[in-house]
């Protein structure tokens, strides 16, 4: 089983990143899906998720989604102590078989990492309303996420975000890691998230190649 983490500020786009990932490692992968959500002060995320995609499309059971209240600083939960996250794993893996878990962690900055103990491979989420002074400013999130994913580039335009400047600004500040650049809403670069996900997995013996 391989434990993704997703994180990034709040409004970056992450509980439907992790919609989208579910439905393509399902649906296109045959693979066991579970998803834990990390919320602060209220279960919004995981009554999303449980919405879409427990009662809405079926991609998953209730029994593969646990949603998380922390009750304070986000990244506390997910990297100085993670007992709740560590439980909530050791919760899912006992109730069915999974080979990918995709855990949100709640709205943070750029300082926000996960704790090795929880998660084997991480996506930080970056989108282009927030300005395209992101992903230059830096960042353990940023430097040290094994994908950096920058969504809504849709927006781009409405929002002066030069996305050349973000690319450049990436491979600068995260050199030999990649960085997608997509849009949930239009599906753009969609393929490339997809193929940078598979080739993760094919890596850990859950895909072949």
């Amino acid at each position: 089983m391989i434990k993704i983490g997703v994180l990034g500020p709040v409004g970056s786009g992450k509980t439907s990143l992790i919609e989208f990932l579910t439905k393509y490692l399902v649906k296109e992968e045959g693979l066991k899906v579970g998803i834990i959500t990390n919320d602060v002060v209220s279960s919004h995320d995981a009554i999303r998720v449980y919405e879409d995609l427990v009662l809405k499309e079926k991609v998953i059971g209730r029994e593969n989604l646990l949603g998380l209240v922390t009750g304070g600083c986000p990244h506390t939960a997910i990297r100085e102590d993670p007992s709740m996250n560590l439980r909530a794993l050791e919760t899912l893996s006992k109730r069915t078989n999974l080979d990918v878990v995709l855990i949100e962690s709640g709205g943070d900055n750029v300082m926000s990492t996960f704790s090795p103990l929880l998660a084997d491979y991480t996506i930080f989420v970056l989108d282009t309303a927030a300005g395209d002074k992101y992903p230059g400013k830096g960042g353990l999130g940023i430097i040290e996420s094994d994908l950096l994913v920058i969504n809504k580039i849709d927006l781009a335009p409405y929002v002066n975000a030069d996305l050349n400047k973000m690319k450049l600004d990436a491979i600068k500040i995260r050199p030999n890691k990649p960085t997608v650049f997509i849009s949930l809403k239009t599906g753009e670069g969609l393929d490339e998230l997809k193929r940078v996900i598979k080739e993760e997995l094919i890596l850990e013996g859950l895909l072949k190649g």
